[in-house]
């Protein structure tokens, strides 16, 4: 099945307390409409319908599961939910609110409070010259409160990327579509095809997934500071993996931006989990200014033992 052959509520649906008014986004996954309540107050929400899984035709609104499909369809759905219901105890200025949550039409809505602005990938592409350092720190330090809220609840994003981060009009970023409920859905034993997005994709996104952990979310965060300045993620991590030939922002930007910035998304993007910041304060604090990047302090110190262990050797 295709994603295209999904049709997502009409216009005018009367879903819940909530009038449909159009789709704002879709994917593999799921719909995105805009709503109004009863109020007439405007909302997002977000509709389960994975496009391998399930079929829905304008006929009617619940989505047909063909019998082999329906274990894998219910897992998802209460991934889906648990997600959903995580996400309503959070309440954060930089995490999108989660107001409801509900099963109707044999599937489950997520009803989020409507933001208005632009996403950071329509930021980047409008931007007309370099984006401003200072803009770069402030914006994503104001991000990072937001998941480490999120981590903080024992929980994973697992989807950021430029097209995931919202920035409100008055400049304040917010984390929207969380993936990982998503995630769930590409474990072992379930056939399905991966619903991350490559480049912004930690290597343990797509190998060794026991690996997953805050430091995913971190990976994500630098290949999305390193699109801020080349306009686009960096290669995939497989293609790293295989053959690391991404420019490191060091090389990449030397002289456009500080050092310390630079050193900073490099830090975010090494391919061993081990060696990328640990959790958002370690990276906040390096955005900060307030200590320097981890893996360039620790790499001449290694260096430097190694010089000073030659030099024993020879002397001897």
């Amino acid at each position: 099945m295709s994603s295209q052959a999904n049709q997502p509520l009409p216009e005018g649906f009367q879903l819940d307390n909530y009038r449909i008014l159009r789709v704002i986004a879709s994917g593999g996954f799921s719909f995105v409409y805009l709503a109004h309540d009863e109020n007439e107050t405007p909302v997002a929400i977000k509709e389960y319908l994975p496009a391998s899984l399930a079929l829905r035709t304008a006929d009617r609104p619940a989505p047909v599961v063909p019998e082999e499909n329906l274990a894998t369809f219910r897992y998802g759905l209460k991934c889906f939910f648990e997600e959903g219901r995580a996400l309503a105890t959070l309440s954060h200025p930089n995490v999108v609110r989660v107001i409801n949550f509900f099963r109707a039409n044999d599937t489950v809505y997520l009803v989020m409070r409507y933001e208005r602005g632009r996403t950071l990938q329509e930021h980047i592409h409008k931007k007309t010259g370099p984006i401003r350092e200072d803009w770069i720190r402030g914006t994503f330090d104001h991000l990072l409160n937001g998941l480490r809220e999120v981590h903080t609840n024992k929980l994973l994003h697992l989807d950021i990327k430029p097209g995931n981060i919202y920035v409100r009009n008055d400049g304040n970023p917010v984390l929207i579509d969380f993936g990982a409920a998503r995630q769930t859905l590409t474990v072992d034993g379930l056939k399905l095809p991966p619903m991350y997005t490559p480049g912004f994709a930690s290597p343990e996104h797509h190998r060794q997934r026991d690996n997953l952990g805050p430091w995913s979310d971190i990976y994500s965060i630098g290949a999305t500071m390193y699109a801020c300045l080349s306009g686009g993620g960096p290669p995939t991590a497989l293609q790293r993996l295989e053959k690391d030939k991404m420019t490191s922002a060091r090389k990449g930007w030397a002289g456009k931006y500080s050092a310390d910035l630079l050193d900073t998304i490099d830090w975010c993007l090494q391919l061993d989990h081990l060696q990328r910041p640990q959790s958002v304060l370690a990276l906040q604090k390096s955005l900060r200014g307030e200590t320097a990047p981890g893996f360039r302090g620790e790499a001449p110190i290694m260096d430097q033992l190694k010089t000073a262990i030659q030099r024993l050797s020879k002397r001897s």
